[in-house]
């Protein structure tokens, strides 16, 4: 369904993030972007959904490709009406209008794919949490209802590609837990494609299909969530986890040195 080709990605004229990133995201799967802070997973997602112009950011080289058509140097909202919708890091919602405004502003974009009050009843099935809150304001929602909200504002859209980014940001773990589950059953039922932007490793493996291990701007590793997770860097510098299965400290992790060969 997307496929980036050694995409490249510059700021300002200068600043060069991604550097011949290449991933693929197959129909109806779950593909987890893996990665520690500054990686450039986030400005992934915003190559893709046409984001990057607001941040004097472009793709200098490479293709991005949805279902067959190229879409780098389109603008935001062409390739949302296209079936493409980000949700953003830190939730975004609309603060000053309430839950179902927000639900009923992500369900304008996709006219005459069902109407909003079917749209809305299959929100509330899978965030029943957010039909109690449905005429509150946004603003006053616990972090994880506002993310249950913004990821139901998405799915008002009826995409064909969900981006998620971080979307365990800032939750108590039962939350996240919780979120995830939800993420995962809106895969598998609705048959959503979602690309899924996390450093909780651990729990983006646990319902991925496909996982990429971002450092850099660059892909160092990827392959099933079994292998991910088998891989011992992977399993003592993003798991946390020495060669024996005991944590290691956060000094340890902290002050880890990648093996060469990642970085070749």
């Amino acid at each position: 369904m997307l496929a980036l080709n050694n995409v490249e990605v510059m700021y300002d004229d200068v600043i060069l993030v991604l550097k011949g990133l290449s991933l693929q995201v197959p129909e109806g799967k779950i593909v987890a972007l893996l990665g520690s802070n500054g990686a450039g997973k986030t400005t992934t997602l915003k190559a893709i959904s046409g984001l990057l112009k607001t941040e004097e950011g472009e793709v200098t080289d490479g293709s991005i490709e949805f279902l067959g058509k190229r879409i780098d140097g389109r603008d935001a909202a062409t390739i949302v009406r296209m079936g493409i919708f980000q949700v953003m890091e830190g939730r975004r919602v609309f603060e000053h209008l309430t839950v179902e405004e927000n639900l009923r502003a992500g369900g304008y974009t996709s006219k005459g794919d069902g109407n909003l009050k079917n749209k809305l009843e299959l929100v509330y099935n899978y965030f029943p949490r957010l039909i109690e809150r449905r005429n509150q304001k946004a603003g006053y929602l616990s972090g994880g209802e506002q993310q249950m909200l913004a990821i139901g504002r998405a799915l008002m859209a009826k995409p064909k590609l969900m981006l998620l980014d971080e979307p365990s940001l800032g939750l108590s773990p039962m939350l996240v837990q919780e979120i995830f589950g939800i993420v995962r059953k809106i895969n598998q039922e609705e048959r959503a494609t979602i690309l899924l932007v996390e450093q909780n490793a651990r729990i983006a493996l646990g319902i991925a299909d496909y996982g990429y291990l971002m450092e850099n701007g660059r892909v160092v590793l990827e392959g099933t969530p079994e292998k991910l997770q088998d891989n011992e860097d992977v399993k003592e510098f993003y798991l946390g986890l020495t060669d024996v299965g005991k944590r290691k400290s956060y000094r340890d992790v902290k002050h880890y040195k990648r093996r060469k060969r990642w970085l070749s």
